[in-house]
């Protein structure tokens, strides 16, 4: 019986290796970002400055909470001036995986995705000048932007600022149980797990979820064979069309990663949806055209179950000092 079940678990392995890849154990190079422990230290300490917001109140870390899954676990985010932000934020854990940034995808990756909420109305409201106005108004800020772009004339810009926030979210990477399984460990999963991830495959989940990051690769209607109703796939928001224009792109998004998913509801794009046992079945009969029962919804979430990692560890950073050069935090709201 051992025998056969670990030449099942064997079996299982390859298929599944067929589709999905664990994690690496190091940091993945960035284009043209060269990834050093001064810009990691750097970007983390950006990414919870609040003072990066024109409110002073929003850091990246409040959309993006890493206490909480790596993101807010609310429907849409609160911004600038209590504003509602358009859509659910997405995890900042493994991000450095996907294809590209935002659920629309325009973002190429995780530097241009940082110079999108800080300049966005509906969440930091700020602009590229103020950021480095605040940062050079710091004299630690100066030093460290040094420290992290050396041999730069300027190192203080826009630009820098997004490529130190992408170093240090390049380092949130959690290995999960799923990983110790695809890289030979039969007992990384339970039998339910093993058993949800068969069905994950055999039903086609896997078809658009799949990779490193389970997910975040590729772009899919929302609502394939069978689209879902307005409480769950809001007419007004079309998705990539946004980005492309495209009539074939009308409610098309990029496919969700699903590393630690059981940790980041509610779901989906509108953030609508707060059982994730709910949503696996709407993805069921709305991309695969298949009415999942109560058994193979419960394994497939035990699967997803063993996609929740490890969580690097985080210490808050003690932040540099502002001056009377900094400048003063407004809540001014300016139309979009």
């Amino acid at each position: 019986m051992a025998l056969a079940s670990a030449a099942s678990a064997s079996e299982l392995r390859d298929e599944a290796l067929e589709m999905f890849a664990a994690l690496p154990s190091t940091i993945p190079a960035l284009t043209d970002n060269p990834v050093t422990p001064q810009k990691i230290d750097l970007g983390k300490a950006l990414f919870f400055d609040p003072r990066m917001s024109a409110s002073g109140v929003f850091s990246c870390n409040s959309c993006h909470n890493l206490a909480t899954g790596g993101d807010d676990n609310m429907p849409t985010s609160i911004g600038h001036g209590w504003q509602k932000g358009p859509r659910n934020s997405p995890t900042v854990l493994n991000a450095v995986f996907n294809e590209a940034q935002f659920w629309d995808g325009r973002a190429a990756d995780l530097a241009e995705q940082a110079k999108g909420p800080v300049q966005a109305g509906v969440e930091m409201a700020n602009t590229p000048a103020n950021v480095v106005a605040t940062l050079n108004s710091m004299p630690q800020y100066q030093d460290w932007f040094k420290a992290s772009f050396p041999g730069e004339d300027d190192p203080v810009t826009f630009d820098n600022f997004a490529k130190a926030i992408e170093a240090y979210e390049a380092t949130l990477i959690t290995p999960a149980p799923f990983d110790a399984f695809l890289n030979g460990d039969d007992n990384a999963l339970t039998d339910e797990q093993k058993e949800g991830l068969a069905l994950f495959m055999d039903t086609g989940c896997a078809s658009c979820h799949n990779g490193v990051n389970i997910g975040g690769t590729g772009y899919f209607p929302f609502g394939l064979i069978e689209k879902p109703g307005a409480d769950v796939l809001p007419p007004d928001d079309r998705g990539r069309f946004a980005v492309t224009e495209t009539a074939d792109d009308s409610y098309v998004f990029r496919a969700a990663p699903l590393r630690n998913i059981d940790q980041t509801a509610p779901y989906f794009h509108s953030g609508k949806v707060w059982d994730l046992e709910v949503a696996v079945a709407i993805m069921g009969t709305s991309q695969l055209g298949t009415e999942l029962n109560d058994d193979e919804v419960d394994k497939i979430v035990a699967f997803l179950g063993s996609l929740t990692g490890e969580m690097p560890q985080v210490t808050y950073p003690v932040l540099p000092t502002e001056t009377l050069d900094t400048p003063r935090p407004t809540g001014e709201v300016v139309p979009n």
